[in-house]
C-alpha cells in the first residue's frame, strides 16, 4: 500500500510540474508541449481555401456552385460605406458592402487588459477578424443572388438611439442581381444586446427563384485578447438543435472535417463562443435549416445556418426574420432568448451541478449585495451540507495522527524487513480500528461539487468588475498585490501540518511541496477563485482543529 501511495504521489507531482512548465511557456509566448504553435491572425491578402462543402471565393463564377455560401478571407473583402450606430448598450459599424456587421463595441463592458477601453466583440482589423454576415444563395446551379459581397445602399435615417425612443433602424438595399433585390433592415433596441435583422427578398426578375438565406459568423482561430495561460475556456463555434442539444465545434475538428453536429434540422441556432461573451444567430420559428462549419481562409473559420425560403414568384416578396445576439453570457437573459442558449456559458463536465450552484450564488448575491461575500456564503453552505461527511474524514485523519508515533517506531524497527513491516502496519490499523483510506473517500465524493463551483466562478460574467473589499476591485482578475494567493498558500500548508505525517519520509516531503507547487498557479487565477479556495481552506482547518481537540490529538 505504501508503494502504491508513493507512486501516485510521484505521478501527481510530476504531472503538476509538467503542466506548470507548459503553462509558463504559453504565458511567455512559447509553444505548448501539447498543442500547435499559436495561430497567427488571418493575412489580409491570403488566398481562400475551399471548405468542406465547396465554398468558393467571390469571383465572377462564385455563385455557380448551387447552395454554396460565398466566402473569402474577410480582411481582404472590399469595404463600402461605414455606417456607425450607437445605442445605450453597443456601438456598431455596418459595411454597405453586403450589409456586414464588421465592428461591435459593448459599451460599459470594460476590457480586462485596458480598463479605459470597452470590450470589442466583432472587428475587422490586422489583429482580429470576427464578423456577422448574411446573404442569399440559390438551390439552382448558375443562379446569381445578392450576398454579403454585393454593394448595398444605406437608406438615410437616424444612427444614434435618441432620448425617448426605443430603437433605431438601419436599412440596406442591394443592387439588383439578375433582377433580384435584397433589403436588409437592422433594428437596435434600447437596453438589449440583440439586433433584429429582417431580410426582404424582392423578385424583380421574370422567373421564379429558389433562394436560401444564410446567417453566418466568421472568426479567426486566435484566443481572445488577455486569455490566461494558466486556465483555459472554450473558444470557437457551437450549434444547437433539439435532437443533439448543444455541440461545441473545435477549430481543429473543422480543419480535419470531422466535427460532429447535426447538419439538418427544423430548429436550432449557431453561435461563436469565447470566455464571458458570445454571439449567436437565432431563428425561433420551426422551419427547415442546414448547419455548416468550415475553414474559409488562413486561420479563418465560419459557422452558418442556411434557411430555404421556398419559391418566390416573379414580382413577389419573401420576408425572413432573424435575431443576432452579441453580448455577455448572462444566464437568465440567454435562457429567455432561445432554448439552450444559456449553454454557451461553459460549465465544464459538471453542468448538472453547476446550474443549481449558480442559482444559489445569485440568490445569495441578492441578499448580500456583493459577489465576494456571496462566494464566501456559498462555500460555507456547502461545508455545512457536507459537515458529517467531512467529520468522518477528519476523524480518520486524527486517528492516523494519534497512532503515527507507533507507526514511525515500527518502521524504524523493521526498516530492513519490508514485507514484515507491511504486515505489522496492517495489524496496527486493525487493532486501532483505523482505515488508512477513510479520509480519502469523503473528500473524493465532494470533489464534483467543488469542481462545479470552480467552473461557476470561472465562467460567470457577473464577476467581471465586481468588487469585494479594499484592493479587490475585480473578482475576475488576479489579485494585483498577490495577497490572496499568499494567504491561500499559508492555509494550505497549515492544513498539511494538521494532517497526520505519512510514515514514508518521501511522502511526507511531497505533502509539503505539493501545496507550494499548486500555489504558483493561483498567483495568476481570478481573485474570486482564490477567495473560494481560501474560504474552503479556512473552514476545513476549523473543522479539523475542532475534531483533533475533541479526540485529544
Amino acid at each position: 500500500m505504501t508503494d502504491i501511495r508513493r507512486t501516485l504521489l510521484w505521478v501527481v507531482f510530476s504531472m503538476s510540474l509538467v503542466l506548470l512548465w507548459d503553462a509558463w511557456n504559453k504565458h511567455t509566448g512559447q509553444p505548448s508541449f501539447f498543442g500547435p504553435h499559436a495561430a497567427k491572425p488571418a493575412a489580409a491578402g491570403s488566398a481562400p481555401a475551399l471548405g468542406a462543402s465547396g465554398v468558393p471565393a467571390p469571383t465572377a463564377t462564385a455563385t455557380a456552385v448551387a447552395g454554396a455560401v460565398p466566402n473569402a478571407p474577410a480582411a481582404a473583402a472590399p469595404k463600402g460605406e461605414q455606417i456607425t450606430v450607437t445605442t445605450d448598450k453597443v456601438k456598431a459599424v455596418l459595411d454597405s458592402q453586403g450589409g456586414e456587421l464588421v465592428y461591435l463595441e459593448l459599451l460599459g463592458q470594460r476590457d480586462q487588459n485596458d480598463h479605459s477601453r470597452n470590450v470589442v466583440l466583432f472587428d475587422r482589423s490586422a489583429q482580429r477578424v470576427y464578423l456577422a454576415q448574411t446573404g442569399l444563395i440559390s438551390a439552382n446551379a448558375g443562379a446569381k443572388l445578392p450576398n454579403h459581397f454585393t454593394p448595398m445602399t444605406a437608406v438615410a435615417g437616424p444612427r444614434t438611439l435618441a432620448d425617448g425612443t426605443n430603437d433605431v433602424q438601419v436599412r440596406f438595399e442591394s443592387q439588383p442581381v439578375d433582377g433580384v433585390k435584397l433589403v436588409k433592415t437592422y433594428t437596435f433596441t434600447r437596453g438589449q444586446y440583440t439586433i433584429g435583422v429582417q431580410h426582404d427578398v424582392i423578385n424583380g426578375s421574370g422567373q421564379a427563384i429558389q433562394p436560401e438565406l444564410y446567417l453566418q459568423l466568421v472568426r479567426d482561430g486566435n484566443p481572445p485578447p488577455g486569455e490566461s495561460s494558466f486556465y483555459s475556456t472554450f473558444t470557437g463555434p457551437a450549434a444547437y438543435t433539439d435532437n443533439s442539444k448543444f455541440r461545441k465545434i473545435e477549430f481543429k475538428h473543422i480543419e480535419k472535417n470531422d466535427a460532429e453536429y447535426d447538419r439538418k434540422a427544423d430548429n436550432g441556432w449557431i453561435a461563436m463562443v469565447q470566455h464571458y461573451f458570445a454571439s449567436a444567430w437565432l431563428v425561433n420559428t420551426q422551419q427547415p435549416r442546414e448547419f455548416r462549419a468550415e475553414k474559409v481562409g488562413t486561420n479563418l473559420y465560419s459557422i452558418a445556418m442556411v434557411l430555404p425560403l421556398g419559391e418566390v414568384a416573379p414580382g413577389q416578396t419573401k420576408t425572413q426574420q432573424a435575431v443576432l445576439f452579441s453580448g455577455p453570457q448572462e444566464e437568465k437573459k440567454l435562457e429567455a432568448l432561445a432554448p439552450g442558449l444559456d449553454l454557451v456559458k461553459d460549465y465544464g463536465w459538471f453542468h448538472i451541478l453547476s446550474k443549481p450552484l449558480f442559482w444559489l450564488l445569485t440568490k445569495l448575491h441578492g441578499v448580500l449585495g456583493n459577489w465576494g461575500w456571496a462566494i464566501v456564503a456559498l462555500v460555507v453552505l456547502l461545508k455545512i451540507a457536507f459537515y458529517w461527511l467531512n467529520a468522518s474524514a477528519y476523524r480518520s485523519m486524527a486517528k492516523m495522527k494519534a497512532i503515527n508515533p507507533k507507526i514511525q517506531e515500527m518502521r524504524e524497527r523493521l526498516k530492513d524487513k519490508p514485507q514484515q513491516m507491511q504486515q505489522e502496519m496492517m495489524r496496527i490499523y486493525r487493532e486501532e480500528k483505523v482505515n488508512p483510506l477513510g479520509s480519502c473517500l469523503p473528500i473524493f465524493l465532494q470533489m464534483p461539487f467543488f469542481i462545479a463551483l470552480y467552473w461557476v466562478l470561472l465562467s460567470t460574467v457577473e464577476m467581471r468588475d465586481a468588487p469585494w473589499i479594499l484592493w479587490i476591485t475585480d473578482l475576475s482578475a488576479k489579485d494585483p498585490y498577490f495577497i490572496l494567493p499568499l494567504v491561500m498558500t499559508a492555509t494550505s500548508l497549515f492544513q498539511v501540518w494538521l494532517n497526520p505525517t505519512p510514515p514514508d519520509p518521501m511522502q511526507a516531503k511531497m505533502m509539503w511541496i505539493m501545496p507550494l507547487v499548486f500555489s504558483v498557479m493561483f498567483f495568476f487565477f481570478p481573485a474570486g477563485l482564490v477567495l473560494y479556495w481560501i474560504t474552503n481552506n479556512l473552514l476545513t482547518i476549523a473543522q479539523q482543529w475542532f475534531i483533533n481537540k475533541r479526540l485529544g490529538v
